[in-house]
């Protein structure tokens, strides 16, 4: 025990202190130093907390499957466990920091393909519906920031509770002095200047963690969000990807570019922190009962989605990376009429432009070949 401790002290001052030439850096970039100094006076308790969880993540690995034979049921129990209770303290982790944590529990909870089912299961259970919300004030001083005066002023209406909130932002709606309805993305307050400091304190962590314990290899996840955040937290880039993507299809994907749609864009109401956009009701990709009762077959749905990524992945080259089931909306398609049965054909509209992947052409070219291989079963033809 007192082993235990003295590792997670040393854990918590190497942390402390690899974490000061970050802070200061960030601070005097910020375009508002006075509040990102009062951010910083939290991070230190953020730090220690991620420090001691961190620790007490990795000394439960070591200790629970010491000794244990490789392969044998009872080490199989005791990592299941030990995954287990490690993946709610992270969990917890995460909801008691918020800001960037919810979107790294959400990124865990995607990949199955690396991490234990444990994690997956326990973040995908509580992240997706479980974020944070600004307050109306908070909401209030973006804008008036972004646009120059309060939501009343810049709106004809501007209805208070969001209906919708992300890791990173919230949606309101609203409607413009023009009578048009919208649906305005306001970023969390002050998310630039929290998101570098939680980066900061993910970084000493992990980096830390590998060299206590080199087996604990996690780096490559701060690669990724240190590529993928800026780009999510800069909303102009969002509403620029979102009018690449239609161009796209308008150009390289005719046949279905009328199934495929984006929200227009609101240019003068819109800035890197605030996205106004035409609002779009429709179901959700996943909510088939709603999809039924607007008239539309769910098999047509399914096809639609299929399709649609499969020009984006095997023509475009440039992906939506976030098509989760609220990012995928599905609505009769508006030039459509009912059918003899009564059925409308699907549009599908994307949302939450903020990540896009490209794609180069070795990539495309064999990643088609790979699924040629898998249905067609001709090696010969791979080859």
């Amino acid at each position: 025990m007192a082993t235990r401790s003295l590792w997670r002290a040393k854990l918590a001052l190497s942390a402390t202190a690899l974490f000061g030439g970050a802070a200061a850096a960030t601070i005097t970039t910020s375009e508002d130093p006075a509040m990102t100094m009062k951010l910083y006076s939290t991070v230190p308790v953020r730090l220690l907390r991620d420090s001691i969880t961190a620790a007490a993540i990795a000394f439960d690995y070591e200790y629970s499957l010491w000794g244990l034979p490789e392969g044998s049921s009872e080490r199989l129990k005791a990592k299941h466990e030990v995954h287990l209770r490690s993946a709610r303290k992270l969990q917890e982790l995460c909801f008691k920091n918020g800001g960037i944590y919810i979107k790294l529990g959400q990124h865990i909870g995607q990949l199955e393909y690396l991490v234990p089912e444990e994690y997956v299961r326990t973040m995908r259970e509580s992240m997706l519906n479980k974020c944070p919300v600004s307050s109306y004030e908070q909401v209030c001083e973006v804008i008036e920031k972004e646009l120059g005066d309060k939501p009343d002023k810049i709106f004809s209406e501007f209805d208070p509770v969001p209906i919708a909130s992300a890791s990173l932002a919230q949606v309101h709606v609203a409607r413009t002095h023009n009578g048009q309805k919208v649906a305005v993305k306001v970023q969390h307050t002050h998310m630039t200047d929290t998101a570098a400091a939680d980066c900061a304190t993910v970084d000493v962590i992990v980096n830390t963690l590998h060299r206590v314990f080199p087996s604990f290899d996690y780096r490559w996840l701060i690669v990724e969000m240190r590529e993928s955040l800026p780009k999510e937290l800069d909303f102009l880039n969002e509403a620029k990807n979102s009018e690449k993507c239609l161009h796209n299809f308008l150009k390289l994907s005719p046949q279905i570019a009328a199934y495929v749609y984006a929200p227009k864009v609101h240019w003068n109401l819109s800035t890197s922190k605030l996205l106004t956009m035409e609002f779009i009701d429709g179901a959700q990709v996943n909510d088939v009962k709603t999809i039924k009762k607007l008239g539309i077959r769910p098999d047509e749905v399914a096809r639609l989605v299929s399709e649609t990524f499969a020009e984006m992945m095997f023509k475009h080259g440039f992906v939506h990376c976030d098509p989760h089931a609220a990012n995928l909306i599905v609505r009769p398609l508006p030039s459509s009429r009912k059918s003899i049965l009564g059925k409308r054909k699907p549009q599908l509209v994307l949302l939450d432009h903020g990540l896009y992947k490209e794609l180069d052409d070795e990539t495309r070219t064999n990643y088609a070949a790979l699924w040629k291989v898998c249905i067609c079963f001709s090696w010969n033809d791979f080859l």
